[in-house]
């Protein structure tokens, strides 16, 4: 089938859900254009790199301060930020015959727009992919961000999120979600609405070529790593937590462990935390792998986040044990201290990391069964063959 798919930043290696997506489309055999904005260079590098997996791109700049100047149109919406940030009218006329395609595909609240202006104006199926709730992550973080420009904007955005997400749900024949508990949140917003949507949970994946381990690599005795992009109020508040709260605990038993916080664009707070001994920030990195594979144990303390953690599929992925809290866990079907582990309070999540380095033989058996877990649940292909399953039924219909 012929696939328009509408994503409101250019996919990559970090922004994984649509680049695999579009990767394994293709792979499946189907047509794949992308409509997609750019904001700089490094942004048109990846364009570059994304028409080596699909069909086609078309492109157009959104420039930082344009964004800006939607949201201060948008705020006197009542509608959310989120909604407008991305709104570019002129992408959708790069695309010369819309009716040629069989399904429309939209990701995020920033691209809800393109698929409400293509759900008035073609015949062609849309599925919004929503990808999480983002008034749930906005709720968890207006009480819990250390973010000063995360909390501010959530507490600013989340009323009107919470009723345009509402909305939202039923205006799409389907809507995606990446975890259960979005799913639910979307539900309980939709709740006055007279008929239930049709939201169905599509997890994210690992790249299972790209992410494995390496037995080449041996494996330090006493490093932690921590992945993501920190910028992000979620990480920058997770990683705070675990330099505050957590490390403390550790260093006070194996005062050697050191801390690797791996990820681009570190937030002042986190580049503060650096100066810290034993801890190392490294900023943008070309490959992460190597970071994985060399790490004793990758640790994931959310304290609040949506969707599924990509940070802990790619860890688990590499064959590293990983640690995270019931936040993250909640989306990962795997086994607690069989395929990863799981821990809440701080005192517990650093006596689980003391003890997988303690314990070189438990923490291998635990890295392997995680990478084998991902293997049999998250694989792209296969995830994207259930998508395919989406599509067909919808064209049914």
């Amino acid at each position: 089938m012929k696939i328009l798919f509408v994503v409101p930043y250019v996919p990559n290696l970090i922004r994984v859900r649509p680049y695999n997506i579009i990767r394994s489309l293709t792979d499946l055999g189907h047509s794949v254009t992308v409509l997609t904005l750019w904001v700089n260079d490094e942004d048109r590098k990846d364009i570059d790199a994304l028409q080596a997996v699909c069909d086609e791109v078309l492109a157009t700049q959104m420039p930082t301060w344009k964004s800006a100047l939607r949201c201060l149109v948008g705020y006197f919406s009542g509608e959310p930020l989120q909604s407008f940030y991305s709104w570019e009218p002129k992408l959708v006329d790069l695309v010369d015959d819309v009716e040629q395609f069989d399904m429309i595909h939209v990701e995020h609240l920033r691209g809800s727009r393109y698929g409400l202006h293509f759900l008035e104006n073609t015949n062609v199926p849309v599925v919004w992919d929503s990808v999480d709730s983002i008034s749930h992550l906005f709720k968890q973080a207006v009480n819990q961000s250390k973010s000063f420009f995360g909390s501010i904007i959530t507490k600013l955005d989340l009323r009107r999120t919470e009723k345009f997400e509402g909305w939202l749900v039923n205006q799409f024949e389907t809507v995606l979600v990446t975890s259960t508990a979005d799913k639910h949140a979307l539900l309980a917003l939709s709740k006055n609405s007279t008929e239930t949507p049709n939201i169905i949970v599509l997890p994210n994946g690992v790249n299972l070529d790209y992410f494995r381990p390496d037995k080449s690599v041996k494996r330090d005795t006493s490093t932690l790593v921590v992945t993501g992009k920190m910028s992000y109020h979620a990480n920058v508040t997770m990683v705070l937590n675990l330099v505050d709260k957590i490390m403390p605990k550790v260093w006070e038993k194996v005062p050697e462990t050191k801390l690797y916080v791996v990820g681009k664009d570190p937030s002042p707070e986190i580049l503060e935390a650096g100066k810290k001994p034993n801890i190392v920030v490294t900023g943008t990195v070309d490959d992460m792998r190597p970071y994985l594979h060399k790490a004793t144990v990758a640790v994931a303390p959310v304290v609040y986040g949506a969707g599924i953690q990509n940070k802990v599929l790619e860890a688990m992925a590499c064959g590293v044990p990983v640690i995270t809290t019931p936040q993250s866990a909640q989306a990962i079907t795997a086994v607690p201290n069989e395929e990863f582990c799981i821990a809440d309070i701080p005192d517990e999540f650093a006596s689980k990391t003391i003890e997988l380095i303690d314990n070189p033989v438990v923490a291998g058996r635990i890295g392997e069964a995680g990478h084998q877990f991902l293997r049999k649940n998250h694989d792209w292909l296969a995830i994207t063959g259930r998508l395919e399953e989406i599509y067909d039924g919808i064209i049914g219909n």
